[in-house]
């Protein structure tokens, strides 16, 4: 897979990629914190499928919530990110900035500056960053799955 993003992950591919549990994946999902866009679980047996936008948002919400963010204010945050991504620079130039309580979405350097200099910001996320770091966390993981495949595919069995 070089370079290439998948079209959909499976829940375990996303638990593995991002570092979530399956409890915490199934637990989004059902509480609307973040629902895969590309086929919810519709009953036993069926699998939730996610885009490469829903693994984005998962390890930005984990972010989020290891720096002490609660999961309201995280829904807040993601619904004010999903109806300004359309804006002129996109989601990639934004960085999110928090005292653990409130999160502050930041355009430029100026804002972060301004915002830092009120004593507010803890900690800050930048986007840009975190979808060039999961970009990486996927390679990784499908070129240690490809090469596992090729070394089973180098084990030889013997009927005895």
């Amino acid at each position: 897979m070089t370079g290439d993003i998948k079209n959909f992950y499976t829940s375990k591919q996303v638990c593995k990629i991002v570092g979530l549990s399956y409890r915490q994946l199934d637990y989004y999902d059902r509480t609307n914190v973040l629902k895969p866009s590309v086929n919810s679980a519709l009953g036993h047996g069926s699998r939730r499928m996610y885009s490469f936008d829903d693994l984005l948002k998962l390890k930005v919400i984990k972010k989020l919530i290891e720096a002490g963010v609660s999961l309201q204010k995280i829904r807040k945050a993601k619904k004010f990110l999903e109806e300004n991504s359309e804006k002129a620079n996109g989601l990639l130039d934004v960085t999110l900035i928090s005292d653990g309580n409130s999160v502050y979405a930041c355009s430029s350097d100026k804002s972060i500056v301004d915002t830092l200099k009120s004593g507010q910001g803890v900690f800050g996320i930048a986007l840009g960053k975190v979808y060039e770091d999961l970009r990486g966390d996927i390679e990784n993981h499908f070129s240690k799955t490809t090469a596992n495949i090729r070394e089973m595919e180098n084990v030889k069995t013997i009927d005895i």
